[in-house]
């Protein structure tokens, strides 16, 4: 395997192309892999942020190539996945119709078995600029098992009587619906920059503890600002973040470093 791009404790970071390092993981080796992959929308299009016009342009990484080529891609990831998970691991995978659809027919090719589509929705998502569609407020999010037979982790009391602030819509004491309600990345959460496609703090730490146990690793192919890495250490798990550009592993770096001296001083 290479050489880290950084490690410290239990959260490593590689300089790497996922579906290369993919293939240098023993197999059977990860508990949970949360992967937020390319969605393939940076079509020259527009969208609103904090009330400007900007393009949905986000990196030459979310360029699409094509139907037949950008599936292709999804299904060796995930097929790349599979093979390192443990036969009772879960993968997580987060997008928005431009890909969540191609990801969800890769995993059934790939023989996962899916237990939940969840509905993130964004309560303080931008406005449609053209008044044309309906206003993008939500992403989804598949989370399935690698082996159907296999009991994968579930740890339900946490999901259904942890208090939960962040999201109006879940009800003390009631199980926990497939519907989240969470707002996107508060401004602390980009003091050192920002990823385009960055994810609340708190969606992943409802994930991590939802779906894994202290001192499991979690694997997380499209790292980027490395959200799901935060979440892993703040719970005590172990993390391996994957990305090709060092500008957003220097920002995962930066955030972690923040978070570690928080947790000491604490």
């Amino acid at each position: 395997m290479q050489k880290p791009y950084y490690k410290k404790n239990n959260f490593t970071l590689y300089n790497a192309d996922s579906l290369e390092f993919l293939k240098t993981l023993p197999e059977n080796s990860i508990d949970m892999i949360f992967a937020d992959p390319p969605y393939f929308l940076s079509s020259g299009s527009f969208t609103c942020q904090a009330g400007q016009r900007v393009s949905v342009k986000k990196g030459d990484w979310d360029l699409s190539n094509g139907l037949k080529k950008n599936f292709e891609f999804h299904n060796q990831w995930i097929e790349a996945c599979r093979k390192v998970l443990k036969p009772s691991g879960t993968i997580w995978i987060s997008g928005t119709y431009h890909s969540i659809y191609q990801c969800g027919f890769a995993l059934e090719v790939n023989k996962f078995h899916i237990l939940n589509d969840i509905s993130w929705f964004k309560p303080n998502a931008s406005p449609n600029l053209s008044c044309r569609f309906f206003t993008a407020s939500h992403e989804n999010l598949i989370w399935a098992r690698k082996e159907k037979s296999a009991k994968h982790i579930f740890n339900y009391d946490i999901v259904k009587n942890r208090d939960w602030p962040e999201d109006q819509m879940k009800k003390p004491g009631l199980q926990m619906r497939s519907v989240w309600s969470i707002n996107t990345p508060k401004p602390t959460e980009k003091k050192f920059g920002k990823h385009p496609t960055q994810k609340p703090i708190d969606l992943l730490k409802r994930i991590v503890l939802a779906s894994t146990n202290a001192g499991d690793t979690i694997l997380d192919p499209f790292t980027g600002s490395s959200t799901t890495g935060l979440a892993a250490y703040f719970y005590g798990r172990n993390f391996i973040g994957v990305d090709m550009e060092n500008k957003y592993l220097d920002l995962s770096i930066k955030r972690f470093e923040e978070l570690r001296k928080k947790i000491k001083e604490s």
